[in-house]
């Protein structure tokens, strides 16, 4: 059963408020490493998916450096070259700092914008730093990703608040 309040003069343990995203976001990269055959990327970036859903609702969670070992971490469960998420990751925690900064308030459908284009950006990325090192490719090729990766945005971020609530409850 779960409780429907924290306990009186009880606290979560360090490891459940602190540990939480960034197991979830460990899990989401961990997420493509599953058998699913497919001639083309069509599996969302989950791992980057949970990032941008726990950066953008708790802003004060997480520095932009924190993107450099969670975006190795999606290197070695992907395959991608080694880097590549470690450095768009990185340019999109700035980026979303930057974007911050600048807007007084922020809504449900900023949020959503926010983490269409920096999901564009990073598939994008991703193909490029691909082709870089011999693979191959079109943006025709990731369309189908970029695509479910936008619509699947708002159900990952209703979840990654779910957690959250459940990571800061007694």
């Amino acid at each position: 059963m779960i409780p429907q309040g924290p306990r009186l003069g009880g606290n979560p343990s360090r490891l459940r408020l602190e540990g939480t995203p960034f197991i979830t976001v460990m899990l989401g990269s961990m997420l493509t490493s599953l058998p699913i055959i497919a001639q083309s990327p069509v599996l969302p970036p989950v791992g980057l998916l949970l990032l941008l859903s726990w950066r953008l609702l708790r802003p004060e969670l997480w520095a932009a450096w924190i993107a450099l070992p969670l975006g190795f971490f999606d290197d070695m469960m992907t395959g991608q070259p080694l880097g590549s998420a470690m450095c768009l990751w990185t340019i999109t925690m700035i980026g979303i700092d930057v974007v911050e900064r600048r807007l007084i308030w922020r809504d449900y459908w900023q949020d959503w914008l926010i983490a269409s284009f920096a999901v564009i950006f990073c598939t994008i990325g991703g193909l490029w730093f691909a082709r870089l090192t011999g693979g191959g490719g079109t943006i025709a090729l990731v369309a189908p990703q970029i695509l479910w990766s936008v619509l699947l945005y708002p159900f990952v971020a209703r979840q990654c608040a779910w957690l959250d609530r459940w990571r800061i409850m007694a």
